[in-house]
């Protein structure tokens, strides 16, 4: 392989939240949130987690109880949305 040496110990960072299969994530404000529990009868606790280190959100300075709202394209739906509930980690 040209250009890259196996043997560095350089490490290489690479940001997957500028990659072009990584969907929106975004933090839901607290209102926002509050209705989608109300829409969906539903807890914080009861959302699936994503925890605060998770290269997926990194950036957007999620801390924990904050809610993320991660929106992907999708071939039949058009696009989707999912709500993920941010824990330490």
């Amino acid at each position: 392989m040209r250009g890259l040496n196996p043997l560095s110990s350089e490490k290489k960072e690479i940001k997957i939240v500028d990659h072009v299969f990584q969907p929106k994530h975004e933090i839901l404000p607290k209102e926002d949130a509050e209705l989608i529990f109300k829409k969906f009868n539903s807890k914080p606790s009861q959302l699936p987690y994503i925890m605060a280190s998770d290269k997926g959100i990194q950036g957007l300075d999620a801390q924990p109880s904050d809610v993320i709202k991660i929106t992907r394209k999708s071939s039949t739906a058009g696009e989707s949305v999912y709500y993920r509930y941010v824990v330490e980690g």
